[in-house]
């Protein structure tokens, strides 16, 4: 590839709507043009990195067994309402309608359009087990697109789905796909950690989020310094507290709190520190139709952790109600609520439970109570993990420490169970003859999103440092002589040579000056930069230098197209 014939359009100055460093640097590196909100052109070298991660992916999934196929983006709406996703997931499902008004959706994911493939040629317990994947475009209508590709309406995505006799044989296929998404991030040249996550609304009852490791990540993950757990925040389990203390319940009281609503200034006027006390905040609940009030019970110091509160309730959605809201379901202004007595249905954190002589609201305004006892003097419908964990909490794996750090989800593995084989009715016949659902998973990589996290982890002032697996050319040449015919003559070999090789190579041909030479290659992220100028005319040599380390040597012209391939082949071996 010929700088001079390349479409390349870098950028000096970095554009003012760019918010984190990979959409800033993909934009002054002229990878991507914005079309409109969350949508955008991939230019030339930008589209070389995409299909970097799409040859790895694909030749991973391959070994793993999963068969290719591509499915329309274009999806009945029929379909998603016979697994009842057509509503429930949200604005984001762009929807429309042809001219016969006939409705349809454009494809977020696929496993209503799979499992309706299913159905139709899968009949026999001899099919199976099978993978299927593709490597297609998306589109998720974003109510607030942002981050480039890191969050955008439009992205190409790798998603497969398998199909299995039982729910133990889909654990199988399940495992192949851990496997081999961790040969997939490895090879990326990504550090990454698997992490217990939450389903979502892709549903399943077990799930990974590949995570990779970066100051700029939206998801904060929770990781053990001494053994092998991660989970998301989300999912993360807080370990069962000890048994509760061994202090006799005292009479319970009613303590007067004129005006003191939150936390601290509750503990202020009585003298007490927020593990004493109990906060007890209201949710509205949606459960399809149906939506609820409902009272949970969390330590002063601790938050609620929403998505576990709506496993718990098997609920659509849940969120903090407004004080109106709250005032008329209980009868209490916000502030001054209790588990004792309340009228709305209550659950508590599994570490109130354990809690012995606790102050809380008093359901009564300006009053607040102590020495509550759960099973004394409440009982809630359920006792459950509900809080958000924190690096003060041991590992629940092994009892270590924990820390916090942040990450970008890349990849998420998920095992389905039955849920949209039971909906659509895709069954097959078992060895006895009986009629089965399939168990199935479903596997996602955000392929546009690889690219992305890979700059945000790899980067530093002067522009991009790829991963030579995703690098869109491995070598760039710099010839600084255009008006001389030796130098030219030099770079153009090498070029030709390296080219003959296999080598994805970029020779910058360009009348620039060496500065702008210089800086364009920095900013690329080129991993391997050879300049051929003076210096090679003195002694004969060319310099080669490494964009990661900054280390500078010399090759001889006779053997730097080998040497170069040699090194390429040894940092992409494959295990």
């Amino acid at each position: 590839m010929r700088y001079s014939e390349t479409l390349l359009p870098t950028l000096k100055e970095t554009p003012a709507d760019a918010e984190v460093i990979s959409h800033q640097l993909m934009l002054r590196a002229g990878f991507i043009r914005k079309l409109t909100a969350g949508v955008y052109s991939y230019l030339p070298l930008g589209l070389k990195a995409i299909r970097k991660v799409e040859n790895i992916v694909r030749e991973e999934m391959n070994r793993a067994g999963a068969q290719e196929l591509l499915l329309p983006m274009v999806q009945p709406a029929e379909l998603w309402k016979e697994t009842g996703r057509y509503q429930k997931y949200g604005p984001e499902l762009l929807r429309f309608k042809d001219r016969h008004e006939r409705e349809s959706c454009l494809g977020p994911t696929h496993e209503e359009v799979i499992t309706d493939l299913a159905r139709r040629e899968i009949h026999s317990w001899r099919n199976l087990p099978i993978n299927l994947y593709q490597i297609q475009t998306k589109f998720r209508d974003e109510i607030r697109p942002r981050f480039g590709l890191m969050r955008g309406r439009e992205f190409i995505m790798k998603d497969a789905y398998s199909f299995d006799v039982s729910d133990e044989a889909a654990l199988i296929s399940y495992q192949k796909m851990f496997d081999a998404y961790k040969r997939i991030f490895t090879r990326c040249g990504l550090d990454f950690r698997a992490v217990q996550a939450d389903s979502g609304a892709i549903g399943g009852n077990y799930s990974h989020e590949f995570m990779v490791l970066a100051a700029t990540g939206e998801d904060t993950i929770v990781v053990c310094n001494e053994c092998d757990y991660a989970a998301n925040m989300e999912k993360a389990e807080v370990a069962a507290p000890a048994a509760g203390n061994d202090d006799a319940p005292l009479d319970l009281e009613k303590v007067e709190t004129p005006g003191k609503r939150k936390v601290v200034t509750v503990c202020e006027f009585l003298g007490i520190n927020p593990q004493q006390l109990v906060k007890t905040m209201v949710y509205r609940v949606e459960k399809g139709d149906e939506v609820e009030f409902v009272a949970v019970c969390v330590r002063g110091d601790r938050e609620v952790e929403e998505v576990k509160l709506k496993n718990l309730l098997g609920a659509s959605e849940v969120e903090l109600a407004e004080d109106k809201a709250v005032f008329d379901a209980t009868g209490v202004p916000t502030g001054y609520l209790g588990p004792v007595g309340i009228r709305i249905r209550l659950v508590a954190d599994q570490e109130v439970a354990a809690m012995r002589n606790f102050y809380a609201g008093g359901n009564e305004k300006n009053i607040h109570m102590k020495n509550i006892n759960c099973g004394r003097d409440f009982t809630p419908e359920a006792v459950a993990d509900l809080r958000q964990i924190t690096i003060e909490d041991p590992c629940p794996q092994c009892g270590g420490r924990l820390s916090l750090t942040e990450g970008i989800e890349v990849g998420h593995v998920f095992k389905l169970g039955t849920r949209y084989s039971e909906a659509m009715n895709a069954t097959f016949q078992d060895s006895d003859g009986l009629e089965k659902p399939l168990a199935m998973g479903c596997y996602g990589i955000g392929v546009t999103r690889v690219v992305a996290a890979a700059i945000e982890q790899n980067h530093d002032r002067d522009g991009i440092i790829f991963p030579l697996p995703l690098a869109p050319m491995q070598v760039v040449i710099v010839n600084l002589g255009t008006d001389d015919e030796e130098i030219t003559g030099a770079a153009e070999n090498l070029y030709a040579e390296l080219q003959a090789e296999g080598v994805d190579v970029l020779l910058d041909d360009r009348e620039e000056r060496p500065g702008i030479k210089f800086k364009d290659a920095d900013l690329l992220g080129i991993p391997w930069r050879i300049t051929v100028g003076r210096g090679f005319k003195k002694d004969g040599n060319f310099e080669l230098r490494n964009r990661r380390s900054g280390e500078v040597e010399s090759l001889a012209p006779e053997s730097a197209a080998r040497e170069l391939k040699s090194r390429i082949v040894r940092e992409l071996q494959i295990d």
